[in-house]
């Protein structure tokens, strides 16, 4: 599987373009755009929209809708609460959306040194510009590179202990599906970016990250396989998810840390 993502100079190429966003789901960011801009007004510096719907991936009544806001300050609690009802609104109208995400965060913060590899990169590369100014102008070019792989994803050994005590809380079966989904799509993240710096290349797609990381660790290419179709396919079986907290994560995080160190303390 040849390398991809990035552009004949081994640099990231940004993924997702309003171009790509389906026509079932046109109507659901117009209406983001409108009601964030009502939401926020002159504290908003800029939206953008990121997953599978700027991708042009996205599958009607089951893909999520993800938004990042950055805003000219800090958020407070208040600007917080205004993005749980504007995830809750948005959700709420718009059947061919399965839950709203919203990240929320202050431009200096997106901009700052110490986010360069991280939210940074993010923003630059993963992210698609929906209001305001785009930040990714003021911010480099990536590479697939070793840093970069250390400052996304190199903290996942922290993660393992609040996956176990969410897991150990989860009383429905709907809370171990979106528990669930949330832990294989990072595994599945951090599977591909233990392996990217090898690789050259890019891809948010689940199943094919699964295959690259697959190449390199053929032992552990069935679990990480199956973390892929758990993400795509949440299921409601703690037991089932356990196995990716208890075998897999530890394993991942033992690797990441031994190949690329651990992330910058933040």
């Amino acid at each position: 599987m040849e390398p991809r993502g990035v552009d004949a100079y081994g640099y990231f190429e940004r993924e997702g373009s309003p171009d790509r966003v389906q026509e079932a789901f046109q109507p659901v960011v117009a209406a983001a755009r409108s009601l964030i801009a009502d939401a926020y007004g002159p504290r908003l510096h800029s939206a953008y929209l990121y997953g599978s719907v700027p991708r042009g991936t996205a599958r009607p009544g089951r893909s999520d809708l993800d938004l990042l806001l950055a805003l000219h300050r800090e958020p407070a609690e208040g600007d917080r609460d205004t993005a749980g009802l504007l995830a809750r609104t948005l959700d709420g109208e718009f059947p061919q959306i399965d839950g709203v995400g919203v990240l929320l965060y202050g431009r200096d913060r997106l901009l700052s040194e110490r986010e360069r590899y991280d939210l940074g990169w993010f923003l630059a590369c993963l992210c698609t510009p929906l209001l305001g100014p785009d930040l990714a102008e003021e911010l480099p070019r990536y590479r697939p590179d070793a840093l970069l792989a250390r400052e996304t994803n190199g903290d996942l050994a922290a993660l393992l202990p609040r996956w176990r005590a969410r897991l150990d809380e989860a009383a429905t079966p709907g809370d171990v599906r979106r528990l669930g989904r949330a832990v294989t799509r990072h595994l599945v993240r951090t599977g591909l970016t233990l392996v990217m710096p090898r690789w050259g290349g890019w891809t948010s797609d689940l199943a094919e990250s699964a295959e690259v990381f697959g190449r390199y660790y053929p032992q552990r290419a069935g679990q990480m396989r199956a973390a892929a179709a758990v993400a795509l396919e949440p299921v409601s079986d703690p037991a089932a998810l356990r196995v990716f907290v208890e075998d897999l994560g530890p394993w991942l995080a033992a690797e990441y840390t031994a190949r690329l160190g651990t992330k910058s303390p933040r």
